[in-house]
C-alpha cells in the first residue's frame, strides 16, 4: 500500500526496467526458469502501464534458445510500443545472442557494454547419437510409426542424409523469418555485408556497433539519468520469486522439495547455451 502511494505521488520522469535474462523456452521447460512469453508478458504489461512512464528499459542478458518464444515476446514489446507510443530502450549486459539479440532487435535503440556478445543471427540444432552405445550393452531398439517421417533423427537409430537434409531445410526457413526481422528492425543501419551478419558468428559490443547490430555503448542507469535527468525514478518490474524457486527447487504438497533431478537437469541445459559464448 505505501509503495503505491509512493508510486502515486513521486515526482519526476519514470522508466521502468523489464529484466529478460536466461534461456528462452516455453514455459515450463528448464524448470522454469526460462523466458518465455508466457512468463514476459505481465512483466511487460506492467512497465508500458506505469504511469508517467516516459520510455521502457530492457536490461537483456540472453544468449537465446526457442525462435518462437523470442518472436512471440519481441512482437509482444513491439505491441505495447505502439499501443503506449514509448520508445524502448535495450541495454545489453553480458550478451544478446541468437534469441537474445532477436529481443534486443524489439528495442527502438540497442545500447551495449564494450564486451557484451552480440549477434549469433543464426539457427543451430545439436543431439547425440546413442546407437553404437544401445548395441554394445545388448539393447534392442524397436520403434513402430504410422508415417515414414515419424521417426526422423531418431539418436538411437543411424543418422540419414534425407533426414538431415529435411533439417536443414526447416533451419533455413527459421533463419529466414530471423533475418528478415532483423532487417525490418535495424534497416539501413547494419553496416556490414549480410553474408557476415547472418553467418551465425558474434561479436563484442565494440564491434557490434561498428557493424550496425547496436547503436552507442553504456550503462542502464546512467545513460537513463544523462537523458532524463539525475532524478528520474527506475522501477525494476520483475517476477514475484519465493525463496526456494530462487534454487530451481520448489515444495511439494508435505513441505518438501521435489523436482530436485529435474531441476539439475535444466540447470545443466542452460549452462550449455551461456557456455557457447564463453560465459
Amino acid at each position: 500500500m505505501l509503495g503505491w502511494i509512493r508510486e502515486r505521488f513521486r515526482r519526476g520522469p519514470v522508466v521502468p526496467v523489464v529484466r529478460l535474462s536466461g534461456v528462452i523456452a516455453s514455459g515450463g521447460l528448464l524448470g522454469g526458469r526460462s523466458l518465455s512469453v508466457e512468463s514476459v508478458a505481465p512483466l511487460l504489461k506492467r512497465a508500458f502501464d506505469t504511469r508517467g512512464a516516459k520510455a521502457v528499459a530492457l536490461a537483456l542478458n540472453s544468449p537465446g534458445g526457442s525462435p518462437v518464444q523470442s518472436a512471440l515476446i519481441a512482437q509482444r514489446i513491439r505491441l505495447h510500443a505502439k499501443e503506449k507510443n514509448l520508445p524502448v530502450i535495450a541495454f545489453v549486459e553480458d550478451v544478446a545472442a541468437s534469441g537474445g539479440y532477436w529481443l534486443a532487435c524489439a528495442a527502438d535503440e540497442i545500447v551495449v557494454d564494450p564486451s557484451s556478445i552480440v549477434g549469433s543471427i543464426g539457427v543451430i540444432s545439436a543431439g547425440f547419437g546413442f546407437q553404437d552405445l544401445i548395441a554394445r550393452i545388448g539393447v534392442e531398439r524397436r520403434v513402430h510409426t504410422s508415417g515414414e517421417r515419424k521417426s526422423m533423427l531418431d539418436p538411437f537409430r543411424p543418422e540419414k542424409a534425407d533426414d538431415v537434409e529435411r533439417l536443414k531445410r526447416l533451419q533455413a526457413e527459421i533463419h529466414d523469418g530471423f533475418k528478415d526481422w532483423v532487417r525490418e528492425r535495424r534497416g539501413k543501419l547494419l553496416k556490414t555485408d549480410e553474408a557476415v551478419l547472418f553467418s551465425g558468428e558474434f561479436w563484442t559490443g565494440k564491434r557490434g556497433i561498428e557493424m550496425g547490430l547496436a547503436d552507442s555503448m553504456g550503462e542502464l542507469r546512467s545513460t537513463l539519468q544523462a537523458r532524463y535527468g539525475e532524478k528520474v525514478h527506475l522501477p525494476v518490474i520483475g517476477p514475484r520469486r519465493r525463496l526456494l524457486s530462487r534454487f530451481g527447487l520448489h515444495s511439494g504438497p508435505g513441505g518438501g522439495l521435489d523436482d530436485i533431478g529435474p531441476a539439475t537437469l535444466a540447470a545443466l541445459e542452460e549452462r550449455a547455451h551461456w557456455q557457447r559464448f564463453g560465459l
